[in-house]
């Protein structure tokens, strides 16, 4: 794992008109549903802690009223924590002042939301510059560089449009290229795709991947998707009811799924695809002579059919590198089809 941009620790929200006198009950283990019955308070997030690695897309999963979108804006400290420490490179994100936490959502940190946030009044070039505007950017070399962010999500030649004028595909673009345009090192990203058509959202994640494989961002992805999920991200974490109940890999994630809830998440997902060969490969068993290399990255069902065919029905798995991970057969690639019993 990368080293850490971002550290979340042990971070509670409470809502309500007293939270700091409710936060030893929750520390202490109340209920969600007592302590809304009880003292009038709402529960949003309970003990979370992650480290999100630097330069990678973490994404932060879970059903509707699990949290999700509170504990994003929690990294900016749109929403102030109840308890806990949010860090950023090392720094304490809630000890910040006023002027540094502006310093850090004009510079470190961009935005992109669900609902666009687009300024109507604005063109698109106007809207890409904004941000820019608002570090002190002069106005012509930000209109240039709003210009190439906006060329980069293939809206060249809808600059001086509305958003008025434009779908909801491109007015997420438009979102995309401003929070680029900053240069910001983090991008926050607050269910983004989730208003949006299937094939126009498959798009929009096909732009996003194609810009990290560049950029290497440390992006933060909510969702409510699991196949977003598991396209999109380096790390997931799920959450349900205020709490975090698993963190890994999607090779984690779909192969040991920490409980019930979460197996019920993953039960209907197509396995072929998010599975990588290197995560089955067994370092200690031996490949028939003459077996063909699999690299470690390719998704199980690509390699079903180069298992089928190969001597003995094995495979030789082995890093981008050359270096060996061990073997691979095509009755334990089978079974890692099948999903865990709950």
């Amino acid at each position: 794992m990368s080293e850490a941009k971002i550290e979340i620790k042990n971070l509670y929200k409470v809502f309500g008109d007293h939270p700091s006198k409710v936060i030893e009950l929750v520390q202490d283990g109340i209920s969600k549903t007592d302590l809304l019955e009880k003292h009038g308070h709402i529960l949003g997030l309970k003990d979370i802690s992650l480290k999100i690695p630097n330069r990678e897309i973490q994404v932060i999963m879970g059903l509707s009223g699990s949290g999700k979108s509170t504990l994003i804006r929690h990294i900016n400290r749109l929403i102030e924590p109840t308890a806990g420490e949010i860090w950023i490179d090392n720094e304490d994100v809630t000890a910040m002042s006023q002027a540094a936490l502006r310093d850090l959502r004009r510079f470190k940190t961009s935005m992109v939301f669900q609902k666009f946030a687009l300024l109507p009044h604005r063109t698109v070039i106007e809207n890409v510059a904004y941000g820019l505007s608002m570090q002190g950017v002069p106005e012509a070399e930000a209109h240039k560089r709003a210009m190439h962010w906006i060329e980069r999500v293939e809206l060249n030649g809808f600059e001086n449009n509305y958003p008025g004028q434009l779908s909801g595909g491109m007015q997420q673009r438009v979102g995309l290229a401003r929070a680029l345009a900053t240069d910001a090192e983090i991008l926050l990203m607050d269910e983004a795709f989730s208003a949006l058509d299937p094939l126009i959202r498959t798009g929009m994640q096909n732009i996003l991947l194609g810009l990290q494989e560049e950029l290497h961002k440390t992006i933060v992805f909510i969702t409510h998707d699991l196949d977003e999920a598991l396209r999109l991200g380096d790390n997931i974490a799920i959450l349900r009811d205020g709490e975090m109940v698993q963190d890994g890999s999607p090779q984690d994630i779909v192969m040991r799924p920490a409980d019930d809830y979460v197996s019920e998440f993953i039960k209907d997902i197509n396995r072929g695809r998010v599975i990588k060969v290197g995560s089955l490969a067994d370092p200690a068993a031996s490949a028939s002579d003459g077996a063909p290399i699999i690299v470690a990255d390719t998704a199980l069902e690509t390699a079903l059919s180069t298992l089928v065919a190969a001597p003995g029905q094995s495979c030789r798995i082995t890093k981008k590198d050359g270096s060996d991970l061990g073997t691979l057969t095509l009755e334990r690639a089978v079974a890692a089809l099948h999903a865990p019993a709950g």
